[in-house]
């Protein structure tokens, strides 16, 4: 196991190496779910309530690593409309690229989905998340949402799917993402439905960038959840940046 000491310069990796740091598990029958969080040193997971606030160049170029190999980004309504998500722009040559080497990618080279867990479908057909993406993204609701925002949805380019009665759970989402063929799962958000998804055993791994900073205030921490769980991981690597930015990775321990 590798110790701190002994952690990788990331500027020591080029595009492939970090690629196979992060490459996903070749063989899969059932949707693996990764998930990226940075925190402050404090444990604050925003600055300012955004998470682009405690962001580093070291950290952004994970961030968008992890969104080349996904096949499917996982995030809630809140986060959407915190962060004004648009749908993801990745590289087609190294989805590509990454795809024949095995680490995760695509085949064809489009981006991965954006799906949205919102039993409520509260989202604006107008948003970013609708109108600046190069695929549609999927909504994951609930039946009894009102029938007229899932139209208005569905009319937006979305692909809205019932995914409960009353509330979409951790295994009904997950359900629906391999019913589709979206195994590669990357979760960025926010802290309930990580928080939900870990309380349920349903989180295979976090990748984790520790920024060097204190910010203090009342910054939710990354993961919340009605009942405490202790959920043992393991650490795989630990990567290092010039401005004190710390790079880890665990899987379940």
């Amino acid at each position: 196991m590798q110790s701190i000491h002994n952690a990788i310069h990331l500027t020591e990796l080029n595009p492939e190496d970090l690629a196979a740091l992060y490459g996903y598990p070749v063989e899969l029958e059932a949707p693996y779910v990764r998930a990226n969080f940075v925190s402050s040193i404090d444990g604050a997971a925003t600055s300012g309530n955004v998470t682009e606030g405690l962001g580093t160049p070291a950290d952004k170029a994970v961030f968008m690593m992890l969104r080349e190999l996904a096949e499917v980004i996982l995030v809630g309504a809140g986060t959407v409309r915190q962060e004004n998500y648009a749908g993801a722009r990745t590289d087609p040559r190294r989805r590509k690229n990454f795809h024949e080497l095995g680490y995760g990618g695509h085949a064809e080279g489009t981006p991965p989905r954006i799906a949205v867990v919102s039993a409520g479908a509260s989202l604006t057909p107008g948003s970013r998340l609708f109108t600046d993406t190069e695929v549609p993204p999927l909504i994951l609701t609930t039946t009894s949402a009102p029938e007229d925002r899932k139209q208005q949805l569905a009319d937006a380019g979305a692909d809205v799917v019932e995914a409960g009665d009353a509330a979409v759970t951790p295994r009904s989402m997950l359900r629906e993402l391999g019913a589709r063929g979206l195994l590669r799962v990357l979760c960025e958000g926010g802290p309930h439905l990580f928080g939900e998804l870990l309380h349920a055993d349903l989180v295979d791994e976090l990748c984790l960038t520790t920024a060097p900073l204190l910010v203090g205030g009342t910054a939710r921490r990354i993961s919340l959840s009605a009942q405490e769980f202790r959920s043992p991981m393991s650490r795989q690597h630990v990567l290092l940046d010039d401005d004190g930015t710390l790079l880890t990775r665990w899987t379940r321990g």
